[in-house]
């Protein structure tokens, strides 16, 4: 099974830290291309707002959506070692992995909470500038 630029292969915040400068990117063309209201004329800010807003939660779906799964198959694993600690509960290299395991899922559900901040922080950045132009879909 070969994934090479895949998601198991390189450390999980490798790939988060390139999904996140999605938010980057947006919360800069926020700053950049929404005018103030002085240029409004200059720049459909509507469109704008609406493409940027589409972008952001579609970057933070997607990486949701990442985290879970990844989460998912790190409970697997863990529920699979603990199993066979359980009948073998002197194995030293197996108590090791699964101590590893659990460490990475803590570092998985801990990500969860990263991206509340830095997602409330697109959207404040979000709200500051578009408010005016672009009022996003209420969420069901």
């Amino acid at each position: 099974h070969s994934d090479p630029g895949g998601i198991h292969q390189r450390p999980h915040d490798e790939v988060l830290k390139v999904m996140r400068t999605i938010d980057d990117r947006i919360v800069h063309a926020l700053n950049t291309t929404v005018p103030t209201v002085s240029f409004s004329g200059k720049v459909d800010a509507t469109q704008t707002c609406k493409q940027l807003y589409e972008s952001m939660m579609e970057a933070h779906l997607s990486r949701d959506k990442a985290i879970k799964a990844c989460i998912a198959q790190t409970s697997e694993v863990v529920g699979q070692l603990r199993e066979e600690r359980a009948k073998d509960s002197e194995n030293l290299a197996l108590i090791k992995q699964l101590r590893k395991e659990q460490t990475k899922l803590k570092l998985m559900q801990s990500e969860l909470n990263v991206e509340e901040v830095v997602n409330d922080r697109s959207l404040k950045v979000f709200r500051e500038r578009c408010r005016i132009h672009y009022t996003p879909p209420k969420v069901k």
